[in-house]
């Protein structure tokens, strides 16, 4: 039995089982094996893409600017008139499906950041399968700051789809890694230290390790109310957790009495516009520019003038080594000490070092080692 087979096989025992107190031991047990199994799937098809070659041509792009943007929807959403707007791209625009057969990027200027937008081909069901593109557009995203959810103002209903997708991929969006650490040792059985209440037993917890082959070691656990579901996403080792922003598209078409309506579907956290007549345009670039929160970071040469023209644009809680290392690889090496003035210095030009966590609006003199080049 191959491993499709055998994931297909424990999901129906999944829905044979009443869910219930008694059964719930078993059903956690039985989550854990398909998480297993997926990440032994999705690592075979690595190698053999690896092995073969070709099957990622035209999504191979390489990150550029300050932060990376992937557009997510399905077919004939509007993703490349979208990226037109944002950006100086020419992603092709046609009314019928598909029409984007690779990852286009473009480049948005916004407020001193240069942010990089992929339009990437539309998804559908069973893509996290490997449906359609689908493998490969998910690989993409898993490699991105920030996830816009492009939906239809018509198709609404879609954004669970894209949400699952994503999360049968291992791409969690607006969620934070569970704050659980794994000590593995050789010898000496495992142990479990709760530091905070949680929502299974201690007993569970072993032996759902134990289907990840932990039988030593210790697992330290401070995710109040921390889930099954939650525990297998760290064993797994292979999720990644990406922030959103849910993008309405075509409210052209329709009155306000519509959109209100789809409030009433899918809540109100989203922005309604539309990519074809340019409505709302500039409320998405600021509201990409805040969700990715960006700081900026002044530079001023040694016994020169600060540059406020452009400003270094960051990550919030950057440090000063981070700075050095966007700057040049070989900054950091040479680094003595830094000078910074702003929120972030006790006083005025105060000297710290490459562990130093930078403000917005903080001005930074970097002074290299002597010899240094």
């Amino acid at each position: 039995m191959g491993i499709p087979e055998k994931i297909k096989a424990i999901q129906d025992e999944i829905h044979k089982t009443q869910i219930n107190k008694a059964t719930e031991f078993h059903v956690g047990l039985l989550k854990a094996k398909i998480a297993k199994l997926k990440r032994e799937q999705e690592q075979n098809i690595h190698g053999r893409t690896l092995h073969t070659g070709g099957e990622n041509a035209g999504f191979d792009v390489r990150k550029a600017g300050d932060a990376t943007v992937v557009l997510i929807g399905l077919p004939s959403v509007g993703k490349s008139t979208l990226l037109n707007r944002l950006t100086n791209a020419k992603s092709r625009v046609a009314s019928y499906q598909f029409t984007t057969l690779t990852a286009i990027p473009g480049m948005m200027d916004y407020r001193g950041a240069k942010i990089q937008v992929l339009d990437l081909p539309g998804i559908i069901e069973g893509a996290a399968a490997g449906k359609g593109f689908g493998r490969r557009v998910i690989s993409v995203a898993r490699g991105a700051d920030l996830v816009l959810l492009i939906l239809d103002v018509f198709q609404p209903q879609h954004i669970s789809l894209l949400k699952r997708e994503l999360a049968e991929a291992g791409i969690k969006l607006d969620e934070r890694p569970p704050d659980v650490v794994i000590e593995k040792t050789s010898t000496g059985g495992l142990s479990i230290n709760c530091q905070v209440p949680i929502k299974m037993e201690e007993r569970m917890v072993k032996e759902i390790a134990r289907v990840y082959g932990i039988h030593n070691g210790r697992i330290i656990i401070r995710e109040p109310g921390l889930t099954d579901d939650q525990l297998i996403d760290v064993l797994s080792e292979n999720r990644v957790y990406i922030k959103s922003l849910v993008l309405l598209n075509k409210i052209d078409l329709v009155n306000q009495g519509f959109i209100k309506e789809v409030q009433s579907q899918i809540g109100n956290n989203f922005i309604p516009i539309s990519a074809d007549a340019s409505v709302n345009i500039d409320a998405v670039k600021e509201a990409i520019y805040n969700k990715l929160d960006f700081i900026r970071i002044y530079m001023r040469p040694k016994g020169g003038e600060t540059d406020y023209k452009e400003p270094m644009i960051m990550q919030n809680g950057s440090t000063v080594q981070d700075i050095c290392n966007k700057i040049h690889r070989s900054m950091a090496r040479n680094f003595k000490y830094g000078m910074v003035w702003g929120k972030s210095a006790k006083f005025a030009g105060q000297k710290v070092g490459l562990d130093h966590v930078m403000s917005d609006e903080d001005v930074l003199t970097i002074v290299k080692n002597p010899g240094a080049l």
